[in-house]
């Protein structure tokens, strides 16, 4: 399909600024033709009215468990180790495949409304999530969780070969392999699963310095960090995306500066479960690549990277007292532009240009919390709550319209949500 969106104000990026220009957009299929003057010979199949309105492109939650708002407001205000041992991880044994397809599919809905067009999930049944995203249209990062030590792991990884195989050629999906964390996995396993990596080509998802006990028992193990501990294994000489990184030490620095390595920051969880903030400041002096991820509905609550922002940009200054620390430009950056340089994508995701996937939220200016529009990146980081989000568009097609989705059944997602109400509480 051909659109053209009309009179808009288009957020665009260079030179490591963002800017907002009133200028039509023309999409040709998955991609954005032109910005500004219509490409010769274009005839549009649908125009939209941009005029109120900005285009931007659409976020990009990098570290998250979808299938988990079935656990939405569950086993809240408890210590970490009590949450995953003791609640969460005996739940996820009695979810079947249709409990996390529609788990995951009611995480994408709440994103999509929200402004957010790609995930990076780590889940625990395979084919849920990815026939979930297919259904929806939604860009996803997918990755069976793995666990396992130097005898085996029950066939995890097999199956997660398997269903790459499966849904190749899809788009959308792309997978990767996800060892789940240190604790979970032993140091033999973790070079297996880093090998198969290697050999499909595919990028490491990995939970990495979370807590201080995880901290503790691989400093007792091992005599160092679980980051120094994950360099030596050979997991940071390929793309890795590492999560949490929330207790990570100045001399840990230099290793997530790697070049292949990305670190997701989850402030809403690491808050929560009372894991305290990752040194976000000190990893960009250090040069590391720092996105932004919600992690889970479950230890959030909420997939709303609006709100997350807000709380990366304002944590950061609250705990080192500093007011220049952590930009709108540095918090918008960490959704955009870092997350597709996370996934290899930095050529075609992250940014409104031509030849770009046209992967675009259309936000209504004329909503109160963004008036008056003195500072629009401002706007969208300590303002904008996500409800400003009225259409979104996914590699070329309009997945939400006037607030109404186009390929979701709202009330069926509903319907089978309610069904499994207290199941699992």
């Amino acid at each position: 399909m051909r659109i053209h969106i009309k009179n808009p104000q288009v957020l665009t990026y260079a030179d490591g600024a963002f800017a907002a220009e009133q200028k039509d957009l023309y999409i040709d299929g998955e991609r954005i033709a032109a910005v500004g003057e219509a490409p010769q010979g274009f005839v549009p199949d649908k125009v939209i009215d941009g005029k109120d309105r900005l285009v931007m492109p659409g976020l990009m939650n990098l570290h998250t468990h979808h299938y988990m708002s079935l656990f939405r407001n569950i086993a809240n205000d408890v210590p970490f180790h009590a949450w995953l041992f003791d609640n969460m991880m005996p739940r996820e044994d009695k979810l079947s495949e249709e409990d996390c397809y529609w788990g995951t599919l009611l995480s994408i809905m709440e994103q999509i409304r929200t402004g957010t067009t790609c995930f990076n999930d780590m889940y625990v049944i395979c084919d849920a999530a990815a026939k979930a995203a297919r259904d929806a249209g939604c860009r996803a990062y997918l990755g069976r969780g793995l666990v396992g030590d130097d005898t085996g792991d029950g066939g995890r990884l097999q199956a997660a070969l398997e269903e790459m195989d499966r849904f190749a050629g899809d788009p959308l999906l792309t997978f990767t392999l996800s060892p789940h964390a240190p604790y979970t996995c032993s140091g033999g396993y973790l070079k297996r699963v880093a090998e198969a990596a290697r050999k499909k080509d595919v990028l490491l998802h990995y939970h990495l310095q979370e807590s201080a006990g995880e901290v503790q028992g691989i400093k007792e193990q091992h005599g160092v960090t679980p980051i120094v501990h994950a360099d030596g294994l050979g997991l940071f000489d390929q793309p890795i995306i590492l999560a949490h990184c929330a207790k990570a030490e100045p001399a840990d620095m230099p290793y997530l500066a790697k070049p292949c390595v990305s670190v997701v920051t989850n402030p809403a969880s690491n808050m929560k479960l009372g894991n305290g903030f990752a040194p976000v400041p000190q990893m960009l002096k250090a040069g590391v690549n720092v996105c932004l991820g919600t992690d889970g509905p479950a230890s959030n609550n909420a997939l709303n990277l609006f709100r997350d922002m807000t709380l990366f940009a304002l944590i950061h200054k609250g705990v080192t007292e500093e007011p220049t620390e952590l930009s709108a430009v540095t918090a918008l950056r960490s959704v955009t532009v870092n997350a597709a340089k996370a996934v290899g994508r930095a050529h075609e995701l992250g940014q409104i240009a031509p030849g770009y996937l046209a992967d675009l939220a259309i936000l209504d200016l004329n909503a109160p919390e963004l008036l008056p529009h003195n500072d629009i990146v401002s706007s969208l980081v300590y303002s904008a709550y996500g409800t400003e989000v009225e259409t979104v568009l996914i590699h070329g097609k309009i997945v939400m319209e006037d607030r109404h989705f186009t390929t979701i059944d709202e009330e069926r997602v509903r319907f089978e949500i309610k069904k499994r109400t207290g199941i699992f509480g």
